[in-house]
């Protein structure tokens, strides 16, 4: 066996995956017990009485084409949420596992790992050194239970992108001993290659990928997990049949059309003008302390007055995310780039 999948839970591995209706979409269906009719303004190409694929081998293979590997290396999920939900509880068993994480980071991480009941072992990103990877701090703190490590690069709320020497090198000190995870849901923003182009040499990286970002389908719920063979394989076992709806393979179908790329190229490249223009705006306002330099699609601000800030920000009808109960994060606001008028609205609120 594999040392990537003798990691996960010997349950897991010995699972035998539940056993759906078989998928044959030319054959009229009576075995699946479904509405023969469609229901009213079901506007869907497939009709949403029936079935989505049980595990969507087209859309795995589309996705495959969009990221530069095979389908066996794709594992579409509702979400990077439900990767990291099927990771954790595949490689962790209750009580006796553990997780490394980088806080300040995205909050799922942990919070997959408490509810398997596995330990959750933190290793701070320090503000001094901008939030960059410290690899003797995380090889200290590695212990034996350590099955994954979960890595967000852009990071989530920082905004900084971690150099791709420092991973690999802690690739291959984790090899035989853990996965690492790398979230890249803000890749696109950041203009640097994926580490996925390393899953060939690293068998133990695992990238999580995501079109709620980049391609404007938050509300579509498709997340991605590209990893060797075997990890997708064992994640199969785990991860329930129908998992992605009908309605999110189309709108994934539609968005990858040719002409829909081109639009996205557009925008990331507008949205990254628009980044920088925000950034130097927001320098110049009065109670901002700094700006943090991003390599993703929002900006870690640091104010006097927090609060102050956010209240402002809030009568004049905008959102922006309190970052203040956040480790090392005191006085910081996470601020999504806006369309122009948006980040305007925001900058006179701030004046």
């Amino acid at each position: 066996m594999n040392w990537i999948t003798a990691l996960a839970r010997p349950e897991i591995q010995a699972l035998q995956p539940y056993q759906h209706a078989s998928w044959e979409p030319g054959l009229v269906r009576l075995h699946a017990n479904e509405l023969p009719w469609r229901a009213p303004l079901d506007a869907s190409a497939a009709g949403l009485n029936r079935y989505p694929e049980p595990h969507p081998r087209a859309l795995a293979a589309r996705l495959a084409t969009l990221y530069g590997l095979e389908a066996a290396s794709v594992l579409p999920c509702r979400g990077s949420d439900e990767a990291i939900d099927l990771l954790t509880r595949a490689y962790c068993r209750d009580g006796r596992d553990a997780v490394l994480i980088t806080p300040p980071t995205f909050g799922m991480y942990s919070l997959a790992a408490r509810i398997q009941g596995a330990t959750v072992i933190e290793v701070q990103l320090r503000r001094e050194t901008g939030f960059s990877l410290e690899l003797s701090a995380l090889l200290a703190a590695l212990t034996p239970a350590v099955r994954l490590v979960y890595l967000c690069s852009p990071n989530n709320p920082t905004g900084n992108a971690f150099d791709r020497a420092t991973l690999l090198e802690l690739a291959r000190a984790l090899s035989g001993r853990a996965l690492l995870v790398v979230d890249e849901a803000y890749v696109e923003f950041s203009g640097e290659p994926s580490l996925s182009a390393e899953l060939g040499a690293h068998p133990g990286v695992v990238v999580l990928r995501t079109l709620s970002k980049a391609y404007a389908l938050a509300g579509a719920r498709c997340g991605v997990l590209l990893a060797h063979p075997d990890i997708v394989a064992l994640l199969q076992r785990v991860i329930p049949p129908y998992a992605i709806t009908q309605l999110s393979i189309e709108a994934v179908f539609r968005t990858l059309q040719a002409d829909n790329l081109a639009l996205v190229r557009e925008r990331m490249r507008a949205l990254s003008r628009e980044r920088e223009r925000l950034a130097a705006e927001l320098a110049r306002r009065p109670g901002v302390l700094r700006v943090w330099p991003s390599a993703a699609n929002f900006l870690l601000v640091e104010f006097a007055d927090a609060g102050l800030a956010l209240a402002r920000a809030h009568a004049a009808g905008l959102l922006v995310r309190d970052l203040r109960r956040a480790p090392g994060l005191g006085e910081a606001l996470r601020i999504s780039v806006g369309i122009r008028e948006e980040n305007d609205r925001l900058l006179a609120s701030l004046s």
